[in-house]
């Protein structure tokens, strides 16, 4: 769709303007939300439990509010100044899509890797049970078993 000049560079000044009115909103949020604003108040982490584990999902409230501010922000940018609004739907969803994989990939991740993380604990505890079992091991080195054993 082709605009005129005075019509493109109104809608990028106030594309513009959103964005600038979003990252000031991001900024001032997170000064307030870690105390820098008013001393001594932060805002708040928590954690939802999650039933049948013991452990649940931390929430950062200042976390999520400047990524899902980010997230509106590369929208506008994307649709806006990369000619996505434009665009067939299809060519736009092809585009988007692999970007919706890549976000659903790092949170698969990062849910892989944090129960990976707590099963090494439970080996490694598991191990040093083993370790104090057997017997003969707590009273020699490593040197004396090989010393022992050498012709």
């Amino acid at each position: 769709m082709a605009h005129d000049y005075e019509t493109s560079k109104k809608l990028a000044l106030k594309v513009i303007s959103i964005l600038g009115l979003i990252t000031i909103g991001e900024v001032l949020f997170a000064l307030f939300g870690k105390g820098h604003l008013i001393e001594g108040f932060t805002i708040p982490t928590f954690t939802i439990p999650l039933p049948f584990v013991d452990w649940g999902i931390p929430f950062n409230i200042v976390a999520i509010v400047m990524i899902t501010m980010s997230l509106i922000k590369a929208f506008l940018i994307i649709f806006e100044f990369m000619h996505m609004k434009y665009e067939l739907n299809g060519l736009a969803k092809s585009v988007l899509l692999p970007t919706f994989l890549l976000v659903w990939g790092v949170i698969a991740f990062l849910y892989e890797g944090n129960d990976w993380g707590n099963r090494r604990e439970l080996i490694n505890d598991k191990n040093k049970e083993k370790i104090e079992e057997v017997g003969f091991l707590r009273d020699y080195t490593p040197i004396d078993i090989i010393e022992e054993y050498t012709i």
